[in-house]
């Protein structure tokens, strides 16, 4: 079970993912600003039976700190969606860099294989 996470960690490009690392920080301090902290939601108990019947200027003021609730919560949703389609697209990028670092990796090691090869060959021939 810990070969798999070993080859991940070695897999994984880490100058990439340090390099991305303060956008995505500013993003998740953005979200975490955005709620606000001293604002208590309204009590939404609801009434029993032998609670007074709220009037109807108390429901419409529930009814319109509940619609506000509701506008703040998809618009978080949606920043929520934007920063989360913006780190699919930075794990689409680091895959990619990851691909190409592969293959840099394979050439440098054809190339030095052969160079070993030749190397090899020249001191043998310099040895007859």
């Amino acid at each position: 079970m810990a070969i798999p996470w070993l080859s991940a960690l070695k897999i994984i490009p880490w100058g990439d993912v340090i390099s991305h690392a303060p956008s995505v920080l500013e993003k998740a301090r953005d979200l975490m600003a955005r709620k606000p902290a001293d604002a208590a939601p309204p009590s939404m108990a609801t009434p029993n039976a032998h609670d007074e019947v709220p009037s109807l200027g108390e429901l419409k003021n529930r009814l319109l700190a509940t619609s506000l609730q509701i506008d703040e919560l998809q618009q978080r949703q949606t920043q929520l969606t934007q920063t989360v389609r913006e780190l699919a697209e930075q794990n689409a990028a680091l895959l990619s860099a990851v691909s190409g670092l592969r293959q840099t990796l394979r050439l440098w090691v054809v190339g030095l294989a052969l160079a070993f090869v030749g190397l090899g060959a020249l001191a043998y021939t310099q040895l007859l």
